[in-house]
């Protein structure tokens, strides 16, 4: 099932969630909605949904304008952040409820929906809790539920607000990549909102970056990573630095030091705003090639596999370095010393004329 939104407008009194905005998702695959707060993300999702009417726009399934249908008639999967789980059902009997409500004509036989709720419960590796409530699950265990019930109407199209974002690290990271693994098995048009990089990077087909009701880029997680199309989307996308920097005989300058980066420039003189990424920094003993700064060292945090190494460049703008341990071990760094710091990949957003 293909998704078409077509120059959507959404607003809340005086506040515009939904500026004039498309996207499309394609059938089959697993698209991220990310975003900060207050973004659109999730009024999005629940005008794709049919919860929730834009005021300007349409949604289309597969070149058929679904705008004004409800979301009964739109055939969608919707899971909550919150599970929204029957307190006084049963797990077996959660999942059952959008086949037991079915009209009478469309409604499966008792036995045809036994069979298929128990399939739905060993999918999503519960079925062994089917006669639990609720409450006597863990975070993890009621989200399984949850989704299990939404795939039990066999919905055209597979939504979920923020699935992950109530649990702890740990669970977050096993039900993400299950809902990878899951997907890839089902393989039905699936939405996520989440406004966490990596969760959006590890598990989408596909990620549309949003921003005040607009879409700041869509691409795949590699796209959108390496290659951001704003500077909006590479300061949210990971950690980065930032240097405020120039444009001058075709090269990019930055620091006092009139530091020049590789790479080709603009040909246009003007300012420019300079994103490197922390892991391509490097820190060493002494002068390497032409494009090279001075800095002090200030914090060692050791971080998993990696040692971030917090500086401050030459002309006195704080930056961050990740350094394997291995290599940091290597540089005995101490608090204090100077060193020098190569970049190797820089991203540049030019301002002509300013």
């Amino acid at each position: 099932m293909n998704i078409e939104v077509r120059g959507v407008t959404k607003a809340f009194g005086g506040f515009v969630a939904l500026r004039d905005l498309s996207l499309t998702v394609p059938s089959g695959e697993l698209v991220a909605l990310l975003g900060p707060s207050g973004s659109g993300k999730t009024t999005l999702l629940r005008v794709i949904a049919g919860l929730a009417a834009p005021d300007a726009g349409q949604v289309l399934f597969d070149g058929r304008d679904t705008t004004a249908r409800s979301a009964r008639d739109r055939r969608i999967g919707f899971v909550f952040q919150h599970y929204a789980l029957f307190k006084h059902m049963s797990v077996f009997e959660n999942v059952a409820f959008g086949l037991r409500v079915r009209p009478r004509d469309r409604r499966l036989p008792e036995a045809a929906i036994r069979e298929k709720v128990t399939a739905l419960l060993r999918l999503v590796q519960v079925d062994w809790l089917a006669d639990r409530r609720p409450s006597e699950l863990s975070g993890g265990q009621r989200q399984r539920v949850a989704l299990a019930r939404a795939l039990a109407v066999e919905p055209s199209v597979l939504l979920l607000d923020e699935p992950f974002g109530s649990l702890d690290a740990k669970v977050r990271l096993e039900l993400r990549r299950w809902l990878r693994r899951l997907h890839d098995e089902m393989h039905i048009t699936s939405a996520f909102v989440t406004h966490d990089q990596d969760e959006a990077l590890e598990v989408a087909d596909r990620v549309v970056v949003l921003n005040e009701g607009r879409v700041e880029q869509t691409g795949t997680p590699e796209e959108v990573y390496d290659h951001p199309a704003t500077p909006f989307v590479y300061q949210f996308l990971g950690s980065v630095n930032l240097f405020r920097g120039r444009i001058e005989a075709g090269r990019t300058l930055i620091g006092d030091g009139a530091v020049a980066l590789p790479g080709p420039a603009p040909a246009a003189a003007g300012s420019a705003a300079v994103y490197v990424r922390p892991h391509l920094l490097e820190i060493h003993r002494h002068p390497e090639g032409e494009s090279h700064f001075k800095a002090v060292v200030g914090r060692l945090v050791p971080s998993g596999a990696v040692v971030r190494v917090e500086l401050t460049t030459e002309w006195g703008e704080s930056v961050q370095v990740e350094a394997s341990r291995e290599r940091a071990r290597s540089l005995e760094l101490r608090t204090g010393e100077e060193v020098f710091l190569v970049p190797h990949d820089v991203k540049v957003f030019h301002h002509p004329g300013r």
